[in-house]
């Protein structure tokens, strides 16, 4: 699919949240309601961009918000289905998982019934999104879609991050059931990171385990994703926010209200509805 490059999230989804487990769900959900709520998104109803397996989704639920969550990895909408109610953390009185509302959807296309108070998105999904043009219409639909003021957050990796963290490395990880292989190549020249995941998941068993299973152990399925994606600079995410009609309001180093350095890996954009004249989008 041009300018949105990802075969992934297929076997991938399956493991996915056993190697995400050192990220800190907890602390951005918390910081992210916390600038919901400094913007006047105190509850209501939000949309969370390829929300993957759910983890920022659900949590924002337990705070009491109304949330659809859209991906286009119908993998890892079933496991965010599966895990709604899964106590990954304190859930709260007055949780809202069981109202979660799920939809396939590419976020470049992506179709509400009304609008919403808030556009989250987590976990560097923007990066996928390899075409400014098509990073505008996201813009766009994001800023037809708001109330009135509404609220959009979203993260995105540095070129830093992909520069000198990820660069020309091979990474690997050994869990009970299941591994993984990381090649990462980044290329400077178009700004674009590629790397080929290669993950080993121990089948399972019904107990009847044929006579070469028994001889040889356990046996594990392999699968093979490539992903890539971009790395934007800050000036020209502002650039395209505005031009999308939007109103930038800050950048800051991650989850924090920090502004940026020279090393931060990952940022988060803020932006406003802003109100236009015959505003309402038209994909044509």
């Amino acid at each position: 699919m041009q300018g949105f490059r990802m075969e992934a999230y297929t076997g991938f989804a399956q493991v996915y949240d056993i190697f995400m487990d050192n990220v800190p769900y907890e602390e951005w959900a918390d910081n992210i309601r916390n600038m919901l709520m400094k913007y006047g998104v105190k509850d209501g109803l939000i949309l969370d961009l390829g929300c993957g397996t759910g983890n920022i989704t659900r949590r924002l639920a337990d705070y009491g918000y109304d949330m659809i969550g859209i991906d286009i990895s119908e993998e890892m909408l079933g496991i965010a289905i599966e895990n709604k109610y899964e106590e990954d953390g304190e859930v709260l009185p007055g949780s809202k998982r069981e109202d979660i509302l799920y939809l396939n959807q590419d976020m470049r296309s992506f179709e509400l019934y009304g609008t919403i108070g808030a556009v989250i998105c987590s976990c560097d999904s923007m990066n996928y999104i390899l075409k400014e043009e098509d990073l505008k219409q996201i813009f766009r639909l994001v800023n037809n879609y708001l109330d009135p003021g509404g609220i959009f957050l979203f993260d995105m990796n540095t070129e830093y991050k992909y520069k000198n963290i990820l660069g020309d490395n091979v990474i690997a990880e050994n869990r009970e059931d299941c591994s993984f292989i990381w090649e990462n190549y980044y290329n400077e020249t178009d700004n674009l990171n590629e790397y080929q995941v290669t993950i080993f998941v121990k089948s399972e068993t019904d107990g009847n385990e044929n006579s070469r299973q028994k001889a040889v152990g356990n046996l594990y399925e392999k699968f093979s994703e490539t992903h890539i994606q971009k790395a934007y600079s800050i000036e020209r995410i502002k650039e395209l926010l505005i031009e999308a009609g939007m109103e930038f309001i800050g950048v800051y180093d991650g989850y924090s209200e920090a502004a940026p350095a020279e090393n931060t890996e990952r940022v988060c954009f803020l932006a406003r509805e802003k109100y236009q004249q015959g505003k309402e989008y038209n994909a044509d």
